[in-house]
């Protein structure tokens, strides 16, 4: 299968060019040249299989034409080795939570999977640049942790991610290299994308991205709505779902956006933001404004230019399109915390600040009848110092938590200037040329 550049100016790709070069060269975000609807049997059977099952099927549609059956199913079980429940909240509002693996946070899965995709690919050193606001950093740095062959720069804004995300990947050391940005996050991704676009450190250097602009790191999330529903159906829910995704890069609902156009009975689709509300304003206006974003309590979903709103567009072809499929939400931080406090008092279930935006927009969005499953996208002791405030008492920490805190963090300190990143990564890495 073939990958096209949402910009439409770069070559058509392969799928190994796509996953290993990460952005088009037109700056655009690749994207498959046609989306494979599963066949009636799985759907008619889905509800039976396990997570990883289910998920082979997918990557089959996805990736099974340009990698053998065998080593995609080796990738895609390696890469869940755990699973992610859906938990009854209310009545009709299911949590699907997707913090069950390493590092708690449900951009496990793509990090995971991504690692072992480029180790399939990839035929020499391979310098992976991943800009973070929080969850992508530590999801990716232990995804890729001693992958033979790969180096990983984590950019991230030097004081605007929580210290339990901070410690997740800046204390691994061996092919880890934290780096802290004089700027938000916006800054640390431009950066990114400028030394992608770089020609002469690309001549230089083997560069590769890991944030959600990677197909291979967008596409597995895809996994996570088959498994949700195919879990609703077990518990004899057999409407259509509205499903609930709190959106920062908008990498998570874009994979099941791919899912619905793949078979995936979805009623429709609700984007929760937090005060960054560039998508939101988009829904009521038809105009993309992107801006700098601002620092919110929700700090995964501080995103001021959400890059994957270029593959919705592209899904979708206008502003008509989207909406008929998407609405939208938009909360401030007094907001978000009372509705961690509502729920907790209510249901006893504990959100964390981003899956309280995507339970109150379920909730203010779900009409009668109607059944849905929000994602709670991280476990909320990562957000503890935040939490813990709001309730008023102790949250408890997981002791996959505890065990990064006990180490030493260590980072760069970077002003936000491309020279002085361009000078690093021309420093600490290998030459193409040997």
């Amino acid at each position: 299968m073939m990958y096209y550049s949402t910009n439409g100016k770069a070559a058509p790709a392969t799928l190994r060019h796509a996953v290993v070069k990460g952005l088009a060269e037109d700056r655009g975000l690749y994207v498959p040249e046609r989306i494979q609807r599963l066949s009636p049997d799985f759907f008619a059977n889905f509800r039976d299989m396990d997570f990883a099952e289910i998920a082979c099927h997918v990557a089959d549609a996805f990736f099974g034409v340009d990698i053998p059956q065998e080593a995609l199913h080796r990738i895609v079980r390696e890469s869940l080795s755990f699973d992610c429940p859906i938990v009854p909240v209310d009545a009709d509002k299911y949590a699907l939570e997707l913090f069950h693996g390493p590092t708690l946070a449900f951009k496990d899965v793509g990090a995971r999977f991504m690692a072992r995709m480029l180790r399939h690919f990839s035929d020499g050193e391979l310098n992976v640049l991943v800009a973070t606001s929080g969850d992508t950093g530590s999801a990716v740095a232990n995804g890729f942790l001693g992958v033979e062959g790969i180096r990983v720069f984590v950019l991230y804004p030097e004081g605007k991610v929580s210290p339990i995300q901070e410690c997740q990947f800046t204390t691994l050391g061996q092919n880890i290299t934290a780096i802290a940005v004089d700027g938000v996050f916006d800054d640390c991704q431009a950066l990114v994308k400028q030394a992608f676009m770089d020609a002469s450190l690309n001549e230089e250097r083997a560069l590769t991205s890991a944030n959600s602009i990677n197909v291979a790191r967008f596409l597995p999330q895809s996994f996570y709505y088959f498994w949700a529903c195919a879990q609703l159906k077990r518990r004899g829910v057999q409407e259509a779902p509205v499903i609930c995704v709190p959106s920062g890069n908008f990498g998570n609902i874009c994979a099941a956006l791919y899912a619905k156009r793949m078979g995936l009975d979805v009623k429709r689709f609700i984007a929760a933001n937090n005060a960054n509300s560039v998508f939101y304003e988009y829904l009521r206006d038809g105009q993309y404004r992107p801006r700098p974003s601002v620092q919110t309590i929700a700090n995964a979903m501080d995103v001021g230019d959400p890059s994957n709103f270029a593959r919705v567009l592209h899904l979708y072809g206008s502003h008509a399109a989207i909406c008929a499929d998407i609405s939208g939400a938009t909360y401030n931080d007094t907001q978000i915390a009372q509705t961690i406090r509502d729920v907790k008092a209510r249901t006893g279930y504990l959100c964390d600040p981003h899956g309280a935006c995507g339970y109150r927009a379920l909730a203010e969005g779900l009409q009668a009848g109607e059944t849905g499953i929000f994602c709670e996208t991280a476990h909320p002791a990562k957000f503890m110092d935040t939490v813990e405030a709001i309730l008023g008492e102790e949250v408890t920490v997981p002791e996959k938590l505890l065990a990064f805190t006990r180490g030493q963090r260590q980072s760069v300190r970077m002003p936000n200037d491309y020279a002085a990143f361009r000078t690093f990564l021309l420093e600490h890495t290998k030459s193409q040329i040997q």
